[in-house]
């Protein structure tokens, strides 16, 4: 029996197949975190959402399991952030082994003055589960569907029309946008015949989450990430092992690329590999899956009315946290951008900014993504020798330490040069994201500068008054909300005498010394799209 118990979701009969008609102008294929999150996003918002699921339960498997501090920043917005957190499995310490002997260790403890860690760790069931309990805390906004198969859509004069196969008949449904996330082997994808463009990968690899009540990481009993360049236990092949919450620990076996990957998952085949780990520990096999990965995203994420989020726009190796983390970033720059057309008020370039932001953080993850991979399977004589001589020489010498890649874990990145920001010299730079810090009254800034636009002044600056737009001071008396920092971080983070214009996404759109009205309503109207959406030389 799994450790999770796997609880269907109801199905509920839609009110198309009854001659209704639901309201809501976006439609989601797919529950995963990525769509839920987006759904939950928009509810925020006031914009009324159909998510569409051909499933009625979590995903099976412990999945997408290392969340990353930005994410976690957005989870804290929707509702869910302090529960994961408190759920989660902290670690700050990874550790790389060659052979059977540890090369070096790091510690991603970040700077202190931060909510969140660096990461944490927690099933993707345990997420999902969240985000839907989270949704049924607007059921006038977001429609879940489960056992909803969309098997077919097309574009109208004022939308998308949607074809959905369910238990009691097929029905219709209308929409402004689809959104698709719908996963790696996108239907929605396959149906508009659209390709992926990056790089595949031959070789293989075993996931299995095992249950223990001793911990493999020694007497400590601490969580760390374990990484291993060919240990005895697996000869020639890389390993990971990593813990998560309730005593399940995740174990990722390189395999050969020619081997039968239904063989490999049999406990004939899995389970002396794992006692070669863990010794004579006594565990009991959780979950198994054997995967081939690929690092590639597709040309474009919108066409249309029809936009892609997640990994059914990009794809990426597991190695660096970069899948599940980057899919929820995809969503969380997409749902203001998608309320801000429903709304009326987006500027005519502010859909494809999506597609120029998320299609460059996308980039960024398969680059990273696929160095890491090339290091860990070399493809070619010479990067097999680089391989080997890295290795060898960070026994003992430090600057081939930082050589070695083993996946460089997510970091959001910046969209500095892109055509929403308005360009200024500051600490931290437009197109950066935010930076968190601890405020006396026990909050933090990142829970007062996400959600909508918002102008935050750090010391003694005055902030002018503009239609729909939130001001907040830091270490300033004002005639808006106010509050004092702690510590020198506001001043190490953002200076003073400095006003921040923030997106709604978190993103820094402007930075200004003396702002006018018309200055700060000028970068608002350009972050809302309203000048073209290229990615500056």
């Amino acid at each position: 029996m799994p450790a999770y118990q796997y609880e269907p979701f109801a199905y509920i009969r839609p009110p198309e197949l009854d001659g209704g008609r639901s309201q809501a102008p976006i439609a989601i294929v797919g529950a995963g975190p990525v769509g839920l999150t987006l759904a939950i996003d928009l509810a925020l918002r006031g914009i009324k959402c159909v998510v569409l699921d051909d499933n009625n339960v979590v995903s099976v498997g412990s999945r997408a399991i290392c969340w990353a501090k930005r994410t976690l920043e957005i989870f804290d917005r929707l509702g869910v952030g302090e529960r994961m957190l408190d759920a989660g499995v902290t670690w700050t310490v990874g550790r790389l082994f060659h052979g059977a002997e540890e090369v070096y260790s790091f510690d991603l403890l970040p700077e202190h003055g931060h909510k969140y860690p660096a990461f944490i760790n927690l099933q993707q069931y345990l997420v999902e589960q969240y985000l839907v309990e989270r949704c049924h805390d607007f059921p006038d906004l977001i429609d879940l569907r489960f056992l909803n198969k969309v098997v077919g859509h097309a574009e109208t004069s004022t939308g998308v029309a949607v074809d959905v196969e369910t238990p009691d008949g097929p029905y219709r449904l209308q929409a402004v946008y689809l959104v698709a996330c719908d996963g790696a082997n996108s239907p929605t994808r396959r149906r508009m015949g659209l390709d992926f463009v990056g790089q595949s990968f031959e070789e293989q690899f075993l996931i299995a989450d095992i249950e223990m009540t001793q911990s493999p990481f020694g007497n400590s009993g601490v969580a760390e990430r374990w990484f291993w360049f060919d240990p005895p236990f697996h000869a020639g092949k890389s390993a990971l092992l990593h813990q998560q919450p309730n005593g399940i620990y995740r174990i990722d076996l390189q395999l050969s690329g020619n081997v039968d990957a239904r063989l490999e998952a049999t406990p004939e085949q899995v389970l002396p590999r794992i006692r070669a780990i863990v010794g004579d520990k006594p565990f009991r096999l959780d979950w198994v899956s054997v995967y081939r990965f690929r690092c590639a995203k597709l040309d474009r994420f919108v066409h249309g009315r029809v936009i892609f989020c997640g990994d059914s726009a990009h794809v990426v190796s597991p190695f660096g946290a970069r899948g599940g983390n980057g899919g929820v970033q995809d969503a969380d720059n997409l749902g203001w951008k998608l309320a801000a057309l429903i709304q009326g008020i987006a500027g005519p370039g502010l859909l494809e900014s999506y597609n120029a932001e998320r299609g460059h953080g996308s980039a960024e993850n398969i680059l990273n993504s696929a160095r890491a991979t090339n290091f860990m399977t070399p493809k070619s004589p010479i990067e097999a020798l680089f391989r080997s001589e890295t290795l060898r020489l960070a026994h003992s010498q430090p600057f081939a330490q930082k050589l070695i890649n083993s996946g460089r874990l997510s970091l959001p990145c910046s969209l500095e040069g892109h055509s929403l920001q308005t360009p200024g010299e500051a600490p931290l730079r437009p197109g950066s994201v935010v930076l968190d810090l601890p405020l006396a009254d026990g909050s933090w800034l990142v829970e007062h500068v996400q959600g909508d636009f918002v102008l935050v002044g750090f010391g003694d600056i005055a902030l002018p008054e503009v239609a729909d737009l939130r001001r907040l001071g830091i270490d300033q008396a004002g005639p808006y909300p106010g509050f004092a920092s702690t510590g020198d971080y506001a001043a190490t983070r953002y200076g003073t005498g400095l006003a921040y214009l923030f997106r709604p996404d978190g993103h820094v759109a402007a930075v200004f010394a003396q702002p006018s009205a018309d200055q700060v309503s000028a970068a608002m109207q350009r972050a809302l799209g309203a000048v073209d959406c290229a990615v500056a030389a």
